[in-house]
């Protein structure tokens, strides 16, 4: 069952997206070489407490951090450790979530460590750009699928315009989000139009597209958390929760 949120309850969940678009623009500032993630994960739940929220992730079915912090080949899931310190060149995906009054707020961003080979930049934009193809997808009337089409459509024009074949993750996507952080219904970062659910106002939906600069195969670390590409290319992420309204998508983790 799709949760439908009123006006006042899609306020609530904008109100818990500010938390969390607050702490990822001070993470992203002090993301950094000599940073270690633990030091982020600090920082992000800090700001998430001091806010009056509780972060999402810590305790969610046993993960021990604020967020997760995913470097280079770690795709998502990546747990902040205090020996893991950024140096320069490396890429970051920091997702992070919050919860206050009961609504959830959930978004990543990818971050350079100083200055990143000119190819993750190219696969961090093409991410990014797929991100909001498939918000401004979220309107109602459409179908799921129409949304991750839109994010591989987006997809393709990058590879063509940037000479790459990105790898785009299966495994992983976006999903429902609202009174708990994963519902139904689950998105694909790729598909054909015209299938699944038919988008209504007052859904939520986080879009997270996934890109590598290789394979889409990932596996699991044995930490049971960390997700890597198998063929140890770079991967990006970026997310944004997105409620669907009567005049267009309102991006509730956006930036005030």
């Amino acid at each position: 069952m799709i949760e439908i949120k009123s006006r006042g309850e899609l306020e609530a969940m904008r109100a818990a997206g500010l938390v969390v678009a607050r702490a990822l623009d001070l993470l992203t500032k002090a993301v950094k070489p000599g940073v270690s993630t633990a030091e982020l994960d600090e920082l992000a739940e800090q700001t998430i407490r001091d806010a009056g929220a509780v972060p999402s992730f810590k305790g969610y079915h046993d993960y021990p951090a604020s967020i997760c912090s995913s470097v280079n080949e770690q795709v998502v899931h990546g747990i902040p450790a205090a020996d893991q310190v950024l140096a320069e060149g490396d890429l970051i995906s920091i997702d992070c979530g919050a919860i206050l009054d009961g609504w959830h707020g959930d978004a990543a961003v990818t971050v350079a460590a100083g200055e990143i080979r000119p190819e993750d930049k190219l696969l961090s934009e093409a991410t990014r750009t797929a991100l909001y193809a498939g918000v401004e997808a979220l309107v109602v009337g459409a179908k799921l699928s129409d949304v991750s089409h839109a994010i591989e459509q987006s997809i393709l024009r990058s590879a063509k315009a940037d000479g790459v074949k990105y790898g785009i993750i299966r495994d992983y996507g976006g999903h429902g989000i609202g009174t708990e952080m994963h519902m139904e219904p689950y998105l694909s970062n790729y598909g054909k139009p015209g299938k699944g659910p038919r988008l209504v106002e007052g859904m939520a939906i986080a879009v997270e597209p996934m890109l590598t600069l290789g394979d889409h195969r990932t596996d699991e670390l044995d930490d049971g958390w960390t997700v890597v590409t198998v063929d140890k290319s770079r991967a990006a992420h970026w997310e944004h929760s997105v409620a669907i309204t009567a005049d267009g998508p309102w991006i509730l983790t956006a930036p005030e």
